[in-house]
């Protein structure tokens, strides 16, 4: 396969003038769509997520990263053929009832948006029985949970044993992130998983999928 180095990287440093123009130039000289969004910009989201994850990369970069890519992924998907953009999987997200914070939500959701997954944001301040109703009106499989304040952290463990008594609890993998949230309370609360950042917020959804 043709060397893509130069949009891997240029995707990396949030320059999305120049990303344009990198995936033009390929689709000009005959590169495939798909194969450019699977196999060059996905993976060097993967990246950004690693060094976020590690501290490398802070909140600012990772947020021109993801905006970079959005543009690349709205060039692409005019260009894609049935089943070369088919979602990784569908994804309800939202900060809880009672909270209004959305800085890490939507990081995450671009994130994961990056990924590959088809993600619904339903925004802040979302009672249970919105995110089950979206659950099932989008069919999806994963449910991400967000609070940032110890107040709202009652409102996730609500909206868990909502989702249960719902009796949906078998389709989906429900995520919870947030500064006050841990392993611990997401293992108490009977959640799947706990994500501290956006890039192991879109890992942890990648690893649901096997």
């Amino acid at each position: 396969m043709e060397d893509h180095t130069q949009i891997t990287e240029t995707l990396i440093q949030g320059d999305d003038e120049k990303l344009i123009i990198l995936v033009q130039e390929a689709l000009d000289s005959g590169a495939n769509p798909g194969k450019l969004l699977n196999h060059v910009l996905i993976p060097a989201m993967d990246v950004i997520g690693e060094r976020m994850e590690s501290g490398e990369m802070f909140i600012p970069e990772v947020l021109m990263g993801a905006r970079a890519m959005g543009l690349a992924v709205e060039m692409l998907k005019p260009l894609l053929g049935d089943g070369e953009s088919s979602s990784a999987g569908k994804v309800i997200i939202g900060t809880v009832k009672g909270d209004l914070h959305d800085i890490g939500k939507n990081l995450v959701s671009m994130m994961m948006e990056s990924a590959g997954f088809e993600v619904t944001d339903l925004g802040v301040d979302i009672a249970p029985e919105n995110f089950i109703a979206a659950i099932k009106d989008q069919n999806a499989t994963i449910v991400a949970l967000s609070a940032l304040l110890t107040t709202t952290m009652p409102m996730m463990k609500a909206t868990v044993e909502a989702i249960c008594e719902s009796g949906l609890r078998e389709q989906v993998k429900i995520i919870v992130g947030g500064a006050p949230v841990n392993q611990s309370f997401a293992d108490e609360i009977g959640a799947d998983g706990y994500a501290a950042d956006a890039g192991s917020a879109s890992k942890l959804a990648k690893s649901y999928l096997n």
